[in-house]
């Protein structure tokens, strides 16, 4: 089954910490899985689905682009960093699970890797706030599947982010 995909392993080594030697295979599925939990719920299922038939039929007009290019792709990339990073020191083989470490490196905590992934949160919802500000000034104009999703579609979230606690 081919999956099309809001970015390429080429937009995650580019505008994150991956390293370009790391194989697309392992992280290939947090893009898919931060898409299906975290991009759709902002997007509804109207609008994801669009994005996904226009790219796989490279047939993106202006605006879509720019929708693409300018909001989606950064969610994607941070979304999918917040889902892999758990899971970026670990193998599952024949064997059982490993953990990598190389001669010449350290291997680092849990709770760094828990800053990591809150750095990463923090990124993702930048970008998805400044998507959904976005479309609630133009989607009714110019992206009417944003306000189209019926029974089981899930509705655009445009309420998750968290402002912190007012005493």
């Amino acid at each position: 089954m081919e999956y099309v995909l809001f970015i390429e392993e080429k937009d995650l080594v580019r505008f994150t910490i991956v390293d370009g030697n790391v194989d697309r295979d392992k992280f290939v599925q947090f893009i898919k899985i931060a898409e299906d939990k975290h991009v759709q719920n902002y997007l509804g299922t109207k609008l994801f689905k669009k994005l996904k038939e226009d790219i796989k039929k490279q047939k993106l007009d202006a605006d879509y682009r720019y929708l693409l290019d300018t909001f989606i792709k950064p969610m994607t990339i941070h979304w999918a960093m917040v889902e892999y990073l758990p899971f970026a020191a670990y193998t599952l083989a024949n064997k059982g699970i490993y953990k990598h470490q190389s001669e010449n490196s350290e291997s680092v905590s849990k709770s760094e890797v828990d800053f990591l992934i809150e750095k990463q949160r923090d990124t993702a919802q930048h970008y998805s706030k400044r998507f959904v500000d976005y479309m609630c000034f133009n989607a009714p104009s110019k992206f009417r599947e944003y306000y189209t999703n019926v029974n089981d579609d899930i509705r655009p979230d445009d309420e998750s982010f968290f402002g912190g606690w007012v005493l």
